[in-house]
């Protein structure tokens, strides 16, 4: 029966959803509590796998669904890595969700493709090939279309449209490419490297552009950025998910898959590729920053914040040395705890007292201390200051930038430190130190069971935040999984 457990894990998530759009309104509160316990369910298969994992035990379903195409799930130690964080991101998504909409229009269809996309985040972390990759690539493209048009007015369909361009455009160019290189050597499953020594260097050089520029429009490496700042026509809880775990971190983790499972480190040092690609994250991350300063718009400065920390993955994971690596796979985790914390924050602000600009924010510690209090530490975790996970991951980063003989990299870092600093410090000013509105005064933070609901899951993944940063050395902390997995398999 252990060998089902990759399948249960992956489909889960279709059972709340086909329940979820079958059910009307009125059994909202069904809905609600099905969701719920389908996600501590997940939560619960995730943490038996771990502990496989732990022990060197690694499950694997596969099928035949084409002469020559197997789909195949495997739960090795890094799609565990992604898969631990979409079921607690999950759980904590879906709670955050309920609170946000209330008992809002067209629930039935936000939970639906909720749980799609989900599903599809999990295919993609379990994917045992390239194949198979693909598409559960596409099934996350087409489940959060829906949940990116969810207000159904002219700017939410603009965007829609605009994310569908690039999105589709990105999948087209993926899939050229690993169609292409399968061509050459057959099924490319992701244990071993598959033997690229008989392909002509120019031929593997253009399959890996082809194949890295793909992936890099979900993870929005420039100049293939321009849908994600567009797609915050999206709701909170959409933002939150996209940003966190779903669209752009399954970009960020296929480039991974490529360097380490695909080309190999070996191949992708001979061809010269993992600089130029270092160098094109490195540029992504400072200009995400600089356009997140010159924001005035929460949502739209989060999301050229995560144009910028995405890259961060990449960077790590194309410099190969092995502090680079922990850095790249430990910020994957980080990155997605401290995104879906300042998303959430930015969504109740909205929803309670309707800030939606900086200029709005004056005060709103005083009106609304818990939600400010976990956006204070996502966003100092973002900046990189200790003890909360960020700073674990930018300090693996940089000596992983030195161990590769890329000083530059120390710049890049710390350039993009002080960028965040800028802007996220005055917010923290505004908000903290400046006299609210009568407005805001009114507001009582914790009254009432949806308004607990509403700031609860914040203040979870703050404390996840921290807790990552001050509790890094500890087993199955972040950082352990990250060094497991660099041990066990990416640094040979």
């Amino acid at each position: 029966m252990i060998h089902l457990l990759p399948l249960l894990l992956v489909f889960l998530p279709l059972v709340p959803a086909l329940i979820s759009f079958a059910l009307p309104d009125r059994m909202a509160v069904w809905r609600d509590a099905i969701n719920i316990s389908f996600a501590l369910i997940k939560l619960a298969v995730v943490g038996f796998l771990l502990l496989a994992a732990r022990e060197g035990v690694i499950t694997e379903w596969r099928y035949e669904f084409l002469p020559g195409h197997d789909f195949i799930l495997r739960p090795d130690s890094i799609a565990l890595l992604f898969i631990t964080l979409s079921a607690f991101l999950w759980l904590i998504a879906t709670v955050y969700s309920i609170a946000y909409f209330g008992r809002g229009p067209h629930l039935a269809r936000f939970f639906g493709f909720f749980n799609l996309c989900v599903l599809a985040a999990t295919g993609v972390a379990m994917s045992g090939t390239t194949i198979t990759f693909f598409l559960f690539y596409e099934l996350l493209t087409l489940a959060t279309w829906p949940l990116v048009v969810h207000k159904g007015d002219e700017k939410s369909l603009r965007a829609g449209r605009i994310y569908l361009i690039y999105t589709l455009a990105g999948s087209a160019a993926f899939l050229a490419g690993i169609v292409w290189l399968k061509s050459l050597v057959g099924t490319i499953e992701f244990t071993a490297p598959p033997d690229l020594s008989g392909i002509p260097r120019l031929e593997l050089t253009l399959i890996f552009i082809l194949c890295i520029g793909g992936l890099g429009v979900k993870a929005a490496l420039i100049p293939f950025h321009g849908w994600l700042p567009e797609a915050m026509a999206a709701p909170a809880p959409v933002s939150a998910l996209l940003h966190a775990v779903a669209v752009v971190k399954a970009g960020a983790f296929g480039i991974v898959r490529m360097i380490f499972d695909v080309y190999g480190i070996d191949t992708v040092s001979e061809l010269g590729l993992g600089t130029p690609l270092a160098v094109l994250a490195g540029a992504t991350i400072l200009y995400g920053s600089f356009r997140a300063v010159m924001q005035t718009d929460i949502k739209k400065r989060l999301a050229y914040s995560t144009v910028s920390q995405v890259s961060y993955i990449i960077l790590g994971a194309s410099l190969i040395g092995p502090f680079a690596i922990i850095g790249a796979l430990v910020h994957l985790v980080h990155q997605g705890i401290m995104k879906i914390t300042l998303f959430m924050c930015a969504g109740a602000l909205d929803n309670r007292m309707g800030i939606k600009s900086v200029a709005d924010l004056d005060g709103a510690g005083r009106a609304m201390p818990v939600t400010m209090a976990a956006f204070s530490i996502g966003a100092l975790g973002m900046i990189g200051v200790p003890p909360t996970a960020g700073f674990i991951s930018k300090w693996h980063l940089g000596l992983g930038g030195l161990q590769s003989d890329a000083p530059w990299v120390i710049a890049v870092l710390a350039g993009s430190s002080l960028l965040n600093a800028l802007y996220f410090l005055p917010l923290l000013y505004r908000a903290w130190l400046l006299p609210p509105s009568a407005k805001l005064a009114s507001v009582r933070e914790l009254d009432g069971a949806w308004n607990r609901m509403l700031v609860l899951p914040a203040a979870i993944t703050a404390l996840a935040t921290l807790a990552a940063g001050a509790f890094a050395t500890f087993p199955f902390s972040p950082l352990s999984w990250a060094k497991l997995i660099a041990e066990s398999g990416y640094l040979k």
